[in-house]
């Protein structure tokens, strides 16, 4: 999620839930030891809770920015073990860590012993053509001697070589019984499921037990009644359908959603524009990110319309997304 989920998108999204944990874009070790901290740390308070998902592989690097997590009041450190760019590759961390499971265990164990927040990984089922259940169940088990006790598994492989990025959240098949696998495996492990979830149904269906599971990712012994999942993550699908969030705390957390439709969202929106623009920021920085909320619905074109004219964008004025509210009004009037 390099670029997409920033500090406005993530505001953007708490509007919809309070207690989704939100997540960072990954940000490199390196852009922390060289870069702008202030720039890839700081956040809004009203984005807890919010973990900071890491790149890297050197665990005295890792060591470092968990410090600086801690300072600047995340509340979970997350590394990235799948993310399968050849950009990643080359600085030797993402997905290709999978075939080093030790030295992900001495990065977790580094962060762990810095900080007191719960250090987490995000990875992948496999690499390449490598689709054994036990190739990830090596994994997490060396993994957990470090000292992570939650596994975020994006349920695919990782192609390495000859797929771009989008192409490895499309191709490589999903297989969610490998992810409940592991929960038989290490239950006292937090296993939290990720990959082509496009629903709340869709996620519920795996916080329940299930009635066994597809004979391919099936092993001889595995229960009938298959114990349920820990979480669910979703990721573009909250991005290109923002409103399914407005679902989760009503569902999972039996609490009302924080706005009780998308008009007070959109109110909220123009405060937080208008406030952005006031200290200089551009509004364009928040309104690329709120191209969805109203998908499906009469009118989600002219919202897109407005938010997109770079004429309008140029002048950096909050109330344009006022404009595109009433453009959305008035496809509904006519509709």
């Amino acid at each position: 999620m390099m670029d997409w989920t920033d500090r406005h998108c993530r505001v953007f999204h708490r509007l919809l839930s309070r207690h989704a944990r939100l997540y960072t874009e990954m940000v490199t070790t390196g852009a922390l030891l060289h870069g702008d901290v202030p720039r890839h740390l700081d956040f809004d308070a009203a984005e807890h809770p919010l973990a900071l998902q890491l790149g890297g592989s050197e665990p005295a690097d890792l060591a470092h920015c968990a410090r600086l997590a801690a300072q600047w009041g995340y509340d979970e450190i997350n590394l990235n073990c799948g993310c399968p760019s050849e950009r990643v590759q080359r600085g030797a961390f993402g997905a290709c860590l999978m075939a080093e499971p030790a030295l992900v265990r001495d990065c977790v164990a580094a962060m762990a012993d810095a900080v007191d927040l719960p250090v987490t990984v995000k990875h992948r089922i496999g690499i390449d053509r490598t689709e054994s259940y036990e190739f990830v169940r090596d994994f997490v088990g060396e993994v957990a001697r470090g000292g992570s006790r939650v596994f975020i598994v994006h349920a695919r492989n990782a192609w390495l070589q000859g797929l771009s990025p989008k192409e490895n959240r499309e191709l490589p098949p999903l297989r969610y019984g490998f992810a409940h696998r592991l929960k038989i495996d290490f239950p006292e492990l937090t296993i939290v499921l990720n990959g082509g979830l496009s629903s709340m149904a869709a996620c519920q269906a795996h916080l329940a037990p299930l009635e066994g599971l597809h004979p391919a990712d099936a092993a001889p012994a595995t229960p009938d009644l298959v114990p349920p999942l820990d979480g669910a993550m979703l990721g573009r699908e909250a991005y290109h359908n923002p409103w399914a969030l407005a679902g989760v705390d009503p569902i999972l957390f039996g609490v009302p959603a924080p706005l009780p439709d998308r008009g007070a969202v959109v109110d909220a929106l123009a405060a937080y524009a208008c406030a952005l623009a006031s200290r200089g920021g551009r509004v364009r920085d928040l309104t690329r990110h709120v191209l969805g909320l109203f998908n499906g619905l009469p009118g989600a074109r002219r919202w897109r319309r407005t938010l997109s004219d770079a004429r309008l964008l140029a002048a950096n004025d909050w109330r344009l997304i006022e404009r595109a509210a009433a453009e959305v009004s008035v496809a509904a009037a006519i509709g």
